[in-house]
């Protein structure tokens, strides 16, 4: 059983700031100098694939996860996704407040404490471009708050201040039976969906420019069962937890099993009624290849209409894990409308 644990940063502006459009790249790639300068113990390692110390580094665990044994390659699903802010203005002077969001995937919820404690690093390392009035560094930032928020139900609690010297322990987090309950609520016929970030969705070796259900759906099934197999609570569960599966799959709070139908088929007569998506080209500088790389993708709302009933769990699941290329800096975020 997947379990997903969600946080809302509120910063407030120092020096004069300015943000990409899009930027969950700059996001992640601060978090990852701040957790690199504060934690790794072997930073002469070119990588954390070739640190002898990357099973048991929280470092590893966060920016790099890795598993020999991943039929697919080393590298596995990071453990977290970055929100980042969706304001129109991306220009903010001394004092204004821009918020961002973390979303951390079942057990890795234990390095919360690795994360809070990057926050110094995370403010002296600045955000964004280099601006002249800031005499050509970043814009500098202080985080006044965390709160941890439930994305289902609106709850919102704060577990970190400014100054505060420990961490509270979430009071809450998102659990199957959440995802259970609001898919229940969703049309069975009609259902929009609001992409708010740029979402970069390949099939079959293809760059998907004009969305179809087939293709959005067998992506998050993959995601999904992916994200359940690294960070879920029970292995011997999760393969079969997941919707969509052909087998029985469990209920984790009943124990009940259910036929599960075949999701390409069903998914295949899923018709788009609308398509308000536009495509937003967006590069993303990667560290690790010393290059710039295309992140960009659609963005809109899109209306799919057919019989969607054996997909409102996945769809909702959609919403806390997001789904295509570049996840883990934000894209792919939507939402569901009616």
């Amino acid at each position: 059983m997947l379990t997903t644990y969600h946080f809302l940063f509120t910063a407030q502006v120092v020096s004069p700031l300015l943000l990409d459009d899009h930027s969950g790249a700059s996001l992640r790639g601060n978090f990852f100098e701040a957790i690199w300068k504060r934690f790794c113990n072997n930073k002469t390692s070119p990588s954390c694939a070739d640190c002898p110390l990357h099973s048991l580094c929280p470092v590893s665990a966060l920016v790099a996860p890795l598993r020999e044994e991943n039929p697919r390659g080393r590298d596995i699903p990071r453990p977290y996704i970055i929100l980042p802010p969706l304001e129109t203005s991306h220009m903010y002077a001394p004092g204004e407040i821009f918020t961002f969001g973390i979303t951390l995937f079942g057990s890795i919820i234990q390095l919360l404490p690795y994360l809070v404690m990057s926050v110094k690093g995370l403010e002296e390392n600045g955000l964004g471009h280099r601006l002249a009035e800031n005499g050509g560094q970043r814009g500098t930032f202080v985080i006044k708050q965390i709160e941890a928020y439930h994305p289902l139900s609106g709850a919102r609690h704060p577990i970190y201040q400014k100054g505060q010297a420990s961490v509270q322990v979430p009071p809450f987090s998102v659990s199957e039976s959440d995802v259970v309950a609001k898919a229940s609520t969703l049309s069975t016929e009609k259902l929009t969906l609001d992409f708010m970030t740029p979402t970069r969705i390949i099939d079959q070796d293809q760059l998907v420019r004009q969305l179809t259900f087939r293709s959005l759906a067998l992506r998050l099934k993959e995601r999904l069962r992916s994200l359940h197999a690294e960070y879920g609570q029970d292995s011997a569960m999760q393969q079969s937890t997941i919707p969509g599966q052909q087998e029985g799959s469990v209920l984790a709070e009943t124990g009940e099993k259910r036929q599960e139908p075949d999701i390409v088929h069903l998914a295949a007569s899923i018709t788009c009624q609308k398509d308000a998506t536009v495509w937003e080209d967006v590069k993303s500088y990667s560290r690790r290849q010393h290059r710039f790389t295309p992140v960009g993708g659609f963005m809109g709302q899109i209306t799919f209409v057919g019989d969607l009933e054996p997909f409102r769990e996945l769809l909702t699941w959609g919403e806390l894990i997001h789904v295509g290329k570049s996840a883990v800096k934000g894209n792919g975020w939507y939402r569901i409308i009616g």
